[in-house]
């Protein structure tokens, strides 16, 4: 039996990157008033109507890679993955200022996870420091190999299923105003804004060329203020699984 860190109590972190998401878009799309005046780069439209598109677009993406940043005043996350409607996923997601994680998922089948020093010690902090010290000896550098359907595994693959992460916006929204054109990583796109509750405000950019894809939702003022952008539609998701010398046996 190999000792390695228990990914469980990353749960409440990795799941707030998976809610800043489901958060951002209800806020986005949630009920209002009145429907946006017609304007801009998508005709007669409404806001609503053009957030629908947008979203209905980007969940037929075969691939795209997504970034997450969520200022949450206790444990600030971010994450960076890219990932595929075959299975692939691979990136990175951080927690606090210096906790890292590194993911590669090759297929449906098994992911593997590499955890800086920071990480591991966090996992390990409740042990001895006999444990503490062979347990960051033996993982240090290395990747652990676990069962997509291991929990652990479940809560850390979040950020990797993209019709988990658009799956909970809602249809049909009124409210949602239109704003300026501008650009997003260097694509032309349409602001859409819905004013929140307590001075909330979310903000979805739509790309205007192309397939309307969402290209970023930005969330101003509450609790956890953040940014979710989407990016590199289509382009192929490099997942290598790592080298059997550098993989830690787990059972």
């Amino acid at each position: 039996m190999h000792a390695q860190p228990r990914t469980r109590t990353r749960r409440t972190a990795v799941t707030a990157l998976l809610c800043a998401a489901f958060a951002l878009g209800a806020t986005a799309c949630g009920p209002s008033s009145d429907d946006a005046k017609p304007a801009g780069p998508f005709g007669e439209l409404t806001g609503s109507q053009i957030v629908d598109k947008a979203f209905a677009a980007t969940t037929t993406a075969k691939s795209l890679t997504v970034d997450v940043d969520l200022k949450s005043a206790d444990e600030p996350t971010k994450g960076y993955l890219s990932l595929d409607t075959r299975g692939k996923c691979a990136g990175t997601m951080s927690v606090g200022t210096a906790s890292t994680a590194e993911l590669v998922k090759a297929d449906d089948k098994n992911v593997y996870m590499r955890f800086d020093e920071a990480f591991l010690r966090e996992q390990v902090k409740d042990e001895s420091p006999e444990v503490q010290e062979a347990t960051i000896k033996e993982l240090r550098g290395r990747w652990m190999k676990s069962p997509v359907s291991d929990p652990d595994a479940k809560d850390m693959l979040a950020l990797c299923d993209l019709k988990g992460l658009l799956g909970g916006f809602e249809q049909g929204a009124s409210g949602i105003v239109k704003g300026a054109e501008t650009t997003v990583g260097g694509q032309k796109a349409l602001a859409l804004t819905e004013p929140g509750d307590g001075g909330e405000t979310s903000t979805v950019y739509v790309a205007t060329q192309g397939t309307p894809y969402v290209l970023r939702i930005v969330t101003k003022g509450g609790e956890e203020p953040g940014t979710i952008t989407f990016s590199h539609f289509g382009k192929p998701v490099v997942a290598t699984v790592p080298a059997a010398k550098d993989v830690v046996k787990t059972d």
